[in-house]
């Protein structure tokens, strides 16, 4: 699916003064990071929806972007599958 947005002029050059020529893949990016950070796309699918090749260059794209790739509720859920197999 292509998707496309229209921006007024004056504030496609304002972005462009701040984020550069490639404001596509800018937007893009940007979507995969709130995507990711509400749960909604997983690491795998933000893989693929940002071309990397392998998960550590996604937790290095996650990592300049302040965002953990792995949280306290992952924490909480591998200790609580760990309680559920020592049963």
């Amino acid at each position: 699916m292509e998707v496309a947005i229209h921006l007024p002029e004056d504030i496609a050059r304002h972005l462009q003064e701040h984020w550069g020529h490639d404001i596509p893949r800018h937007v893009l990016e940007s979507l995969a990071l709130e995507c990711y950070r509400a749960r909604i796309l997983g690491e795998g699918q933000l893989r693929r929806l940002l071309g990397f090749e392998t998960r550590f260059e996604v937790h290095g794209f996650l990592k300049e972007h302040g965002v953990p790739f792995y949280t306290l509720d992952d924490l909480e859920h591998d200790r609580k599958t760990l309680r559920q197999l020592e049963v």
